[in-house]
């Protein structure tokens, strides 16, 4: 859990994956969301890796990254069951956050 934090500390790495949401992407067209060096890029995907959080796949001469969402569910899950946090209230917050657009179950059913 504290390679999974210590990769969400830093707001570039947060970005990523952000980015990563939407699906895969090239470390390419990732980096051309930044303003740093592709050597700098290189070392925030090694820790992204490092943490499980992305997968790397070879595509000829270029790296392709795919958000490993399992991986952060379950870190983040664990994180907030030690501090007593229920695992529904983190779902629902997690479903709101990924579709923000879409109202909630319970918002639906009483405008039925």
């Amino acid at each position: 859990m504290s390679k999974v934090f210590k990769a969400l500390s830093d707001p570039t790495r947060r970005r990523v994956l952000q980015l990563l949401r939407r699906g895969p992407l090239s470390a390419g067209d990732l980096a051309a969301h930044f303003d740093v060096s592709k050597p700098t890029m290189s070392v925030h995907f090694n820790v992204l890796k490092d943490a499980d959080l992305v997968h790397a796949e070879k595509h000829g001469n270029s790296i392709v990254y795919s958000l490993k969402m399992s991986v952060l569910e379950e870190a983040l899950m664990g994180f907030a069951q030690t501090l007593g946090i229920q695992a529904h209230s983190i779902e629902a917050a997690s479903n709101a956050e990924l579709n923000p657009e879409r109202p909630q179950a319970d918002n639906k059913e009483s405008q039925s």
